[in-house]
């Protein structure tokens, strides 16, 4: 999990993401962990499932954005984007539709990461 998760930020400071949005993958990924709902096959999957709905709930992007974050999480999560759009409903479902999260389990990753950069 901390490997999958040092990989979502690298990867989201690739494509411009602010912490905050990072921050709420992070959050969106533990629930899923939590919930029991990572295993060996899906966790990759998961992990871009989660940067791609935190970006899209948090930073107003463009459609080329968009393609660009979907085709960094395919090269850098070796998937197809096929499966991880289909994945994405998955996900959100998974967290009841709940993307937008209370400041106090967003704030802690906050702090952390940009106390890293």
């Amino acid at each position: 999990i901390p490997s999958l998760k040092r990989e979502m930020r690298n990867l989201s400071e690739e494509c411009n993401l602010e912490p905050v949005t990072v921050s709420m993958a992070y959050v969106y990924f533990e629930k899923l962990v939590l919930q029991g709902k990572l295993n060996k096959q899906n966790r990759k999957l998961c992990a871009g499932a989660c940067v791609l709905l935190a970006a899209k709930i948090s930073s107003d992007l463009r459609k080329h954005e968009v393609k660009h974050l979907i085709d960094k999480l395919e090269e850098r999560f070796r998937f197809n984007r096929r499966d991880l759009i289909g994945f994405e409903f998955t996900v959100l479902v998974a967290l009841e539709l709940a993307l937008y999260l209370p400041e106090n389990q967003v704030l802690p990753h906050y702090r952390r990461l940009t106390q890293q950069s």
